[in-house]
């Protein structure tokens, strides 16, 4: 009798994969593009997000639960892996393809170990944008859409709306009025940095529709309750301090599970989470071993729960170099700039280009109307710590990197920070030529600063050395004139469909 049981565990282990396939559930994995915890759910103000409530009612909403990097490349390489994109190799954001190197021996993305295991995998949106090789679409995915899978075949699919990335358009059906909204303490409240903030949340109700019809195909199509759903945000929020950067509006992101019949539903849970974390999730929902043990781990598990600590970093963004680490608990914050002497708003074409509140902020700053919280964000350079006390200072604008209350606090975090520098993701720091710059002239205007490259530099010297580190990078006259062009576009009426001005090129030659 004990050979025949022992017989039937070995042939279960042995045709598992081959015949377990309705045992394991679907995969379906909703990623939202530059967006922060900014839900209804989660208690933001002026906006109404009922798809992903629903969703959120339905499982498990994490309060606590934050991506590795503030930037997409980068924070969707350590998802696709399970590691932190700085161990891989793929921390600089935007990579060429002649820059990006295989992964480390042994780990492979996850949704080739998924294919492994008898998944059909399918990308249901046009890019990858990871910082490694294999980086295409087909080298990474089997297909687009589930539907393409086999008879029975259990199925793992990404899915990316990249509508809450800049530019946004407004929602004529729900149009949220700007004294409805809360801006954070480190904007000016006036009607057009409201505008602004009230904009992006209306664009996140359109996604929100998008997540309601994804999610009403699994309905439809009898799938929903062998489905496990993600929902979740590749980093934060695309506004000042936000996107780039180390604050919670760069790092946080919504993350929602349902899995019908395994997860009991309206749970909130508060574990300090990582958006690797799904990763590994996903492989233990799937019965999939890794070959290389993650980074992340099961949001199921008990180094989840007993986990004091997050961690992330960015590095270069765009061609602007910069570098930082950072250390969470559920009540402190440090981060450690690595370049100090660089100021946080140095040239970036894509903020220049994009973000309104850049430009209304140099005015003011230039004018002297910014609060002190306000202006520490537009100075020259940067201290080499800042200390948060999250508890007392939600919105992280009052440094207590230097206060003596504090040092023991900074001790504990620092050394916690060293240790997974130089044994978890073991960081290379900043290279000299990383950190030096080739000598652009101050005459040289924004909008020539390509003529000037392509006229003094080859390409793998502007590559080291980046965009220049201009700070201010435009005059007191040229940013006014920037806002102007920014204002009607950011007051424009909902049913407006203007499209966003190009402000990269509107500084004038000296």
């Amino acid at each position: 009798m004990k050979f025949y049981l022992l017989l039937l565990v070995f042939l279960s282990v042995l045709l598992g994969p081959a015949n377990g396939n309705q045992d394991r559930p679907n995969i379906l994995w909703n990623l939202i593009e530059d967006w922060s915890a900014d839900l209804s759910c989660y208690g933001t103000k002026g906006i109404h997000t009922p798809f992903v409530d629903q969703l959120a009612s339905e499982g498990i909403r994490y309060e606590n639960a934050f991506t590795t990097s503030p930037v997409c490349s980068t924070s969707r390489s350590a998802m696709m892996t399970g590691f932190h994109q700085n161990y891989i190799g793929a921390h600089q954001h935007r990579l060429l393809p002649d820059q990006k190197r295989h992964l480390p021996y042994g780990i492979k993305p996850i949704p080739h170990l998924l294919e492994e295991a008898g998944y059909f995998t399918a990308l249901m949106s046009r890019k990858t944008d990871t910082n490694f090789i294999p980086h295409l679409k087909e080298e990474l995915f089997m297909g687009g859409d589930w539907s393409e899978r086999g008879k029975d075949q259990p199925f793992f699919a990404r899915i990316t709306f990249g509508g809450t990335h800049r530019s946004w358009k407004r929602d004529p059906q729900r149009p949220i009025d700007i004294e409805d909204v809360e801006l954070p303490p480190y904007y000016p409240d006036t009607p057009f940095f409201r505008r602004d903030w009230a904009n992006g949340l209306e664009q996140m109700q359109l996604v929100d529709r998008e997540v309601g019809a994804i999610l009403q195909r699994l309905e439809d199509e009898g799938l929903a309750d062998s489905t496990l759903v993600f929902f979740i945000g590749d980093h934060g929020r695309c506004h000042i301090r936000g996107k780039q950067f180390l604050y919670d509006g760069g790092i946080r992101i919504p993350m929602i599970m349902r899995w019908p019949s395994k997860v009991e539903s309206g749970q909130v849970n508060n574990d300090m989470v990582m958006s690797i974390d799904i990763c590994a999730t996903i492989l233990e929902a799937a019965g999939v071993e890794a070959p290389v043990p993650l980074h992340g781990k099961s949001l199921f598990s008990r180094e989840v729960r007993n986990r004091k600590y997050v961690f992330a970093a960015r590095d270069k963004m765009d061609q602007t170099h910069d570098s930082m680490r950072a250390i969470r608990s559920d009540r402190y914050k440090l981060i450690h700039n690595l370049m100090p002497e660089r100021a946080w708003c140095q040239f970036n074409r894509y903020k220049e280009g994009a973000y309104p509140m850049l430009a209304a902020m140099n005015v003011m700053n230039m004018k002297g109307q910014l609060t002190p919280e306000q202006a520490a964000f537009m100075a020259p350079t940067k201290p080499d710590f800042e200390l948060f006390d999250l508890q007392k200072d939600p919105h992280e604008v009052n440094n207590v990197a230097d206060d003596p209350k504090y040092a023991k606090v900074k001790r504990e975090l620092l050394a916690e920070l060293e240790n997974w520098r130089e044994n978890v993701i073991r960081d290379q720091g900043v290279a000299d030529t990383f950190r030096a710059e080739a000598v652009y002239p101050e005459s040289c205007p924004v909008d020539k600063v390509d003529d000037w490259v392509e006229a003094n530099l080859n390409k793998e010297d502007f590559l080291a050395y980046g965009w220049p580190s201009w700070y201010p990078t435009r005059t007191l006259e040229e940013w006014e004139a920037a806002l102007e062009i920014w204002k009607p576009y950011v007051m424009r009426e909902a049913t407006d469909n203007m499209p966003r001005p190009d402000l990269v090129h509107t500084k004038k030659k000296k």
